[in-house]
């Protein structure tokens, strides 16, 4: 009975350093402020002079945004690296909201332009609408007239 006590007391204390290994350098090793700071004066900075050299009406086109997004994002990655910050973490979320709030906060969920429809898809869509609208003015009247006979 105390061979079995001893094992499990043994277990214990190897599970408590095993979480304790994993917990530790993740709360010692990342300084959020300054992490936050680093990501502002480095990546921010970049991406701003980037951004302002396009043409805000193509801020919302994903194929001209998308080489600045992805150096952005690479950006706060390689700060969290050399920091020992676990990425993505709080501080980029936030990081990445206010960047959202500033640049895309009027483009559509799928980061595509909105454009209007060809006029080839425009005409039938319109044309079936206004056809199926007259036809049943047509039949409201038709059937209106035949009634009055009936009465």
């Amino acid at each position: 009975m105390e061979f079995v006590s001893s094992v499990a007391l043994l277990l214990r204390a190897g599970l408590l350093l095993l979480v304790v290994a994993h917990v530790r350098p993740s709360v010692s090793g990342c300084d959020g402020q300054l992490y936050e700071a680093r990501i502002n004066n480095l990546c921010s900075k970049k991406f701003h002079l980037d951004m302002g050299r396009l043409d805000s009406g193509l801020w919302c086109s994903w194929p001209e945004t998308i080489e600045t997004y992805e150096e952005l994002t690479n950006c706060t990655y390689q700060v969290a690296l050399q920091m020992a910050c676990f990425w993505p973490n709080r501080v980029v979320d936030s990081f990445f909201m206010q960047i959202h709030r500033s640049y895309f906060h009027h483009c559509a969920l799928t980061g595509r332009l909105l454009h209007e429809p060809p006029i080839g898809i425009l005409v039938p869509f319109i044309g079936v609408s206004v056809l199926i609208t007259l036809l049943m003015t047509a039949v409201v009247v038709w059937r209106s007239k035949r009634t009055q006979g009936m009465l």
